[in-house]
């Protein structure tokens, strides 16, 4: 019996390279590209924001002008239309005020755009129309966090007996719900939602509009990005707030862990590196590494211990942790170290400076790069992520692949997918913390530098280790070919 093939739409605020912030964008451009490749019909359709048509991306016309019906009222736009090298037909919602912008959702101050509720409200609505207009008849919509969890809503509401779309059902997988949506309550009329929908068990939140939790609400299945995250997730304490919600969808929610691509994220076959390399001929990590020392200015010496950092520069991302013992760190350990990533000012601040106070020691670029994201992945001997929680993580499954190792904080996918050095047997990945401090975080990094300096051996055993991982996307396409599965039965049984 063949295996059962999906039309689908993913709708998304990001997709990796033309639009993304951060592990949203990979995410969805690899599981797109490991659903096309098992055989599955996939469009997506995204904002047209600014720098999408700055990145050179060939466009055609999809739709020259589309109606998109709102609560107050209609607003108008273009679709225009692209497609990815696997054949993905991308769509693009042109509308000039909400999308040509700096940021995805923040300002040059990285301050939330305050008409983000109108913005993304209208995109949730319009990814709806132009599967009406084009006409397209997905069976599945896949929706991620709070930019499109109106989706759900609107095909239960204003699509619910539409003769095609009345039968689609929705997954909403959430990749940070710390990040919820959270609006005031006088853009709910806007928005077009039934008056019956403004209850606390709904969209309500103490006052005001919440689309995540509205999602949740109306999507026939929910995931988040892996196993343990879930667990977290249904935790009392869970979820900031959501974890009744969560809850409540007993069977309907699961947690699947986030694949890689190995066509990009791969040292053997990476174009984006001076040297390629691989576990049986480390060589060209050597190559790398001092190509890295050299790019970030730091003191070319091939015996020192580099730690690498990636990511967004906030609480989340437990930069504070790293904030707080950097000084100490480079005055009391043999380390380099790299970062590269922004976000709130008052860290992009603090790690701007540092190369000034400690040259040849730290390197530091604020904003995002991605041959430098590559070559810190190839070139450092270390790869921290401090997070205070983190769903899944993408960068310490590159890392692992890269012979690069992770120092982790054991929560979320983090969890699942490093397994901690065991010094009598010199087994393990990578090395973890349990409790998210400071003091744990350089005691941790202090560890991982003993081996690194004291146990060649077992350094060597630990990189060929992590090298062998697998986790690329044929075991997670698999797991949502079943969330799919599951979403299709729930509409079907349900009200």
């Amino acid at each position: 019996m063949a295996e059962r093939k999906y039309s689908l739409l993913i709708v998304t605020s990001e997709f990796s390279p033309w639009a993304t912030t951060g592990g949203l964008g990979d995410m969805v451009a690899a599981l797109a590209a490991g659903l096309k490749r098992q055989g599955h019909e996939v469009r997506v359709v995204l904002p047209l924001y600014g720098r999408i048509r700055q990145g050179g991306l060939q466009l055609d016309t999809a739709l020259p002008a589309m109606r998109v019906a709102m609560g107050l009222g209609e607003l108008w736009c273009a679709v225009r239309r692209a497609k990815t090298r696997e054949g993905i037909l991308l769509y693009f919602i042109e509308r000039e005020d909400f999308f040509n912008r700096p940021g995805l959702y923040y300002d040059q101050e990285y301050k939330s755009y305050p008409d983000n509720p109108v913005r993304f409200g209208f995109f949730c609505r319009a990814a709806l129309q132009l599967a009406v207009d084009l006409p397209f008849t997905p069976e599945i919509v896949q929706v991620h966090d709070w930019p499109t969890a109106l989706v759900p809503a609107y095909l239960k509401t204003w699509f619910r007996h539409h003769p095609l779309l009345g039968r689609c059902a929705a997954l909403l997988t959430i990749h940070n719900e710390s990040y919820q949506g959270i609006f005031p309550a006088d853009h709910y009329p806007w928005l077009g939602l039934p008056a019956t929908a403004f209850i606390p068990d709904i969209f309500e939140d103490r006052g005001g509009i919440n689309f995540l939790k509205g999602g949740i609400h109306f999507a026939e299945a929910v995931n988040t990005v892996s196993p343990t995250h879930a667990e977290e997730m249904k935790a009392p304490a869970g979820a900031f707030g959501l974890a009744p919600y969560i809850v409540k969808k007993g069977t309907a929610f699961r947690g699947i862990l986030n694949g890689v691509d190995y066509n990009i994220w791969s040292p053997g076959r990476d174009n984006l590196l001076p040297a390629r390399y691989s576990a049986k001929n480390m060589s060209g990590k050597k190559i790398c590494k001092q190509a890295l020392q050299r790019q970030f200015h730091l003191e070319e010496r091939p015996d020192a211990a580099l730690v690498g950092f990636i990511g967004r520069l906030t609480l989340q991302k437990g930069i504070h942790l790293l904030q707080e013992i950097m000084v100490r760190l480079v005055d009391t350990l043999v380390v380099q170290v790299v970062i590269l990533g922004s976000g709130d000012p008052q860290f992009e601040h603090f790690f701007a400076g540092l190369p000034f106070r400690f040259p040849g020691k730290i390197g530091t670029y604020i904003g995002f790069n991605t041959e430098m994201a590559h070559g810190i992945e190839a070139g450092a001997d270390f790869f921290v992520m401090p997070s205070l929680y983190e769903p899944c993580g993408l960068n310490q499954m590159y890392s692992l692949k890269y012979g690069t190792l992770p120092i982790v904080h054991a929560t979320g996918g983090l969890e699942d997918t490093v397994e901690d050095y065991e010094e009598n047997t010199g087994s393990g990945t990578g090395f973890k913390f349990r409790e998210p401090s400071a003091e744990a975080l350089y005691e941790t990094i202090a560890r991982a530098l003993a081996v690194y300096y004291n146990r060649p051996e077992h350094m060597d055993r630990l990189r060929k280790r992590a090298m062998r991982q697998d986790f690329s996307w044929k075991r997670a396409v698999r797991e949502y070919e079943d969330a799919f599965a599951m979403a299709l039965e729930a509409k079907k049984s349900g009200p």
